[in-house]
């Protein structure tokens, strides 16, 4: 296979986001296809036992085994680096496979992280139980307190985690600030931006080291696969996060690279528009609820910060009513959006953190992380927004508000 553009990464490194989305990393066969060709292949044949010898060496380029190197797999980590604008990228099978692989490939027995005390609930799982278990310590702070990150710096700090915006408490991180803290510590900062993606934020702009994803979210942004991928130079991929995936094996498949693959030609034209849509419908509906956090209005506490990182503010907010019975009450009289706890979709989704996504922290855990039993998490889709503002009104209207 070779370069569907003959230029040289260089070139395409130079093209503007859109260009990127569509044509990055692109590859074709003889065959000439005009899209990514699917290689459905667990592993590849070789002209002589003298080549695979040197492959396995790394004295010759070519592929081995799927789990290390697989054609469609490959052009989409080189399209989210051209995105991102990093010097490198693996994929993974999921989202928290993503985020696992990104801790535990550069942390050991003895060492400390500091993670931001909002997050999903899978990833603070895995900051409190599963790290704890191999005798990694963790500082959980309130990741919008600038302060606090310093402070919980210890001698074996090797990492800062969080997400920004944050999910569900959309609490955003001022990450020029942050990484920079980290930079000057030596810390490894990895960051979450599924809610993102580098459509709307590029963390790495910001200092990041290391950016995070699921795939499964906007990237992809129809709910058909799942799918992770890490981001970050290309010694950090190559030498402290490859040696850790190519052995436990956390990877992709094929098909699931290539729908991303094609989830990635209208990013930007999903995530924009969802934005859009999410801002109208959170205009509508801030004085109709208790509280709605949207970092994409002004009464968003941290709405100058958000707006100085993200081109827009995306399209997932949250809002809160009286108690847990009012949420599903709400819910309930949905007739247009559907109940699910997916994220980034083309369809208006709305769920209720503390009972489905948050529910595995326990009550405790829920009040420190600021998930409360009347929150409601929406997913704002591609739907006219006006349809979308009338179901709303009709269900909220239907639980008295």
């Amino acid at each position: 296979m070779k370069k569907a553009t003959g230029l040289d990464r260089a070139t395409t490194r130079n093209w503007r986001p859109a260009t990127q989305a569509v044509r990055g990393g692109t590859w074709r066969s003889e065959h000439g296809e005009t899209s990514e060709a699917l290689f459905l292949t667990s592993g590849y044949t070789y002209d002589d036992a003298e080549s695979v010898a040197a492959r396995f060496a790394g004295d010759q380029d070519g592929m081995t085994y799927s789990r290390l190197q697989n054609p469609t797999t490959q052009m989409l980590e080189e399209r989210i680096a051209l995105m991102e604008g990093a010097e490198a990228c693996r994929t993974q099978a999921t989202g928290m496979a993503a985020m696992t692989t990104a801790l535990l490939c550069q942390l050991s027995a003895g060492d400390h992280i500091v993670a931001g005390r909002a997050a999903f609930g899978s990833c603070r799982w895995i900051i409190d139980n599963v790290l704890t278990r191999f005798g990694i310590e963790n500082t959980i702070v309130d990741a919008r307190d600038n302060d606090a990150w310093e402070k919980a710096i210890r001698p074996n700090t090797k990492v800062f985690f969080f997400e920004t915006p944050a999910n569900p408490t959309m609490d955003i991180v001022d990450m020029a600030h942050v990484c920079g803290i980290a930079r000057g510590n030596g810390i490894t900062t990895v960051v979450d931006n599924a809610f993102a993606t580098p459509v709307l934020q590029r963390c790495l702009d910001f200092g990041a080291d290391v950016v995070a994803y699921s795939a499964t979210k906007l990237m992809d942004g129809q709910g058909r696969v799942l799918a992770g991928a890490v981001c970050g130079t290309e010694q950090w991929i190559n030498d402290v996060l490859l040696p850790f995936q190519r052995n436990t094996g956390p990877n992709i498949a094929p098909f699931n690279a290539w729908i991303v693959l094609k989830g990635l030609e209208t990013l930007e034209l999903r995530a924009m528009k969802q934005s859009e849509n999410a801002l109208a419908l959170a205009r509508f509906m801030e004085s109709r609820v208790p509280r709605l956090l949207y970092p994409g209005l002004p009464s968003h506490p941290q709405h100058n910060l958000a707006m100085a990182q993200m081109r827009a503010a995306g399209p997932i907010f949250s809002f809160f009513l009286e108690d847990r019975a009012q949420a599903m009450a709400m819910l309930n009289a949905l007739e247009l959006a559907d109940i699910s706890n997916n994220i980034g979709d083309s369809r208006t989704l709305l769920c209720h953190p503390a009972s489905t996504t948050h529910n595995n922290m326990g009550e405790e855990g829920r009040a420190l992380a600021g998930i409360e039993e009347g929150m409601i998490r929406i997913n704002v889709g591609l739907e006219d927004p006006q349809d979308i503002i009338d179901d709303i009104d009709r269900a909220l209207s239907k639980v008295g508000l």
